[in-house]
């Protein structure tokens, strides 16, 4: 049985930036490859140079690590317009919405995030996962 296409939420990527033990979770499940959107990207930038106060030389290498090594899902009217209903519909902030939209429009059947709620799935869209639970 082969492994379920995964999408990282940002917050997972965030890890490798960390001393947390989740660093080493999260490098695991990178090594087996996914996806992220651009999107993804964008949060990774802003929270490595606000929260983490990366200089942007080590944030561009990251950035350019990270979209060479995972699937980058480009974003879109499309993705935009399903992210809106998909946080609409289930009463998700608009930036879950998007990830949502992403992972689908990516084919993706699961999403690997510590924020949202673990074990849903919605309709049409991956389930989702937080990989850092036992």
């Amino acid at each position: 049985m082969s492994a379920a296409r995964a999408f990282f939420d940002t917050n997972v990527l965030l890890y490798l930036l960390s001393d947390d033990a989740r660093a080493d979770r999260a490098e695991n499940l990178l090594a087996a490859g996914g996806v992220i959107s651009v999107q993804v990207l964008n949060e990774f930038a802003a929270v490595a140079s606000r929260k983490f106060k990366a200089p942007w030389p080590a944030i561009r290498e990251s950035l350019q690590i990270l979209s060479a090594t995972l699937e980058v899902e480009p974003m879109t009217l499309d993705t935009h317009q399903r992210g809106v209903a998909i946080a609409e519909r289930y009463q998700f902030n608009l930036y879950d919405g998007l990830i949502l939209a992403a992972a689908q429009l990516a084919g993706c059947e699961v999403v690997y995030s510590e924020d949202m709620q673990a074990g849903l799935r919605i309709e049409g869209a991956p389930t989702i996962l937080n990989p850092f639970r036992a």
